[in-house]
């Protein structure tokens, strides 16, 4: 099977730079029929035997949200993370929802491994580049989730999280003014497991949760910050489900949004976020899709998304 993709793939991309038309249907079935790990053979013994990197052949003969997702798929997962980080950073206006979404969705060993990248690709520290785009209480937590030692442990300390639980309360909607500290610290350091304890043990004090509390108490990027580490730790499959949703929402579709998640997540748990876009949305992820995407880019989506 490599060796007949690889057949194709060279068959396609010299096709492609004698003459200018592009064989999408191909692309399509090639690139997402195909693991990642399948990829970057495809990708290597394109470069052996023509002696050009594959993407830059592609990039002469794709275009638009299609092009972006073929050459998303290109990439390792951390290259395409530390390239999503990049984006994010650079340029005009820091996009942080994007840092946001990477840094609190990711385990200790993604986001090691987006960081080394980074460095090598770009010559530069990712907790640099974070310093010199964001500030105050959002940095402090982002460099916090950038240390990538948060806890993974299953194990839960019942204990730990009483006390954890009462201490949120005491620092936000028990005083005037939040401790962001306090907020900081537990959501950056405990384990996704230990976490949603804390929340259920929050209810003990608390009529609203801690979500709603947060919701009021804080606003901004910083606000969406601590909710992406809240419903990442309860659920991250619906976490990302409801992003899905809000991409495609009202008018227009926010195709870089849409690219990342299904791309990034497509062997972690796309599987699980069809589930619960249909629990949460009664509709499919892939009605969605056709309904807010067209032409390669839709194919290329719903053959990520297969036809469940």
């Amino acid at each position: 099977h490599a060796f007949l993709s690889l057949f194709h793939m060279f068959y396609l991309v010299y096709q492609h730079s004698q003459i200018k038309c592009v064989d999408e249907a191909t692309i399509v079935e090639v690139i997402a029929q195909r693991s990642n790990a399948q990829r970057q053979q495809i990708k290597a013994a394109y470069q052996q035997s023509t002696g050009n990197p594959l993407a830059d052949a592609l990039k002469k003969v794709l275009k638009s949200d299609f092009e972006e997702v073929v050459l998303a798929m290109l990439m390792t997962p951390p290259e395409y993370d530390a390239f999503e980080m990049k984006r994010a950073v650079k340029g005009l206006g820091t996009k942080e929802a994007v840092l946001i979404e990477i840094l609190g969705t990711r385990s200790n060993e993604e986001i090691a491994a987006m960081k080394n990248t980074f460095k090598e690709v770009y010559g530069k520290v990712l907790e640099e580049q974070i310093k010199g785009e964001v500030s105050g209480d959002l940095e402090t937590t982002l460099l916090a989730l950038c240390k990538a030692t948060r806890s993974e442990d299953c194990k839960i300390d019942d204990g730990l999280a009483k006390s954890d639980a009462k201490a949120l309360f005491e620092a936000g909607e028990n005083r005037v003014g939040t401790v962001c500290s306090v907020l900081i610290d537990v959501l950056t350091s405990r384990s996704e497991a230990q976490l949603c304890k804390i929340f259920q043990y929050y209810g003990k004090y608390s009529k609203e949760g801690l979500a709603k509390a947060l919701e009021s108490e804080l606003h901004g990027n910083f606000e969406d910050c601590l909710m992406t580490l809240v419903k990442s730790a309860w659920n991250k499959p619906a976490f990302f489900a409801e992003k899905l949703h809000l991409a495609m929402k009202g008018l227009g579709t926010n195709t870089d949004t849409l690219t990342r998640i299904i791309v990034s997540r497509s062997e972690i748990d796309l599987l699980k976020i069809i589930q619960e876009y249909k629990r949460m949305y009664g509709k499919t992820l892939q009605e969605a899709i056709l309904k807010e995407t067209s032409g390669d880019y839709e194919k290329i989506l719903l053959a990520l998304c297969g036809t469940q």
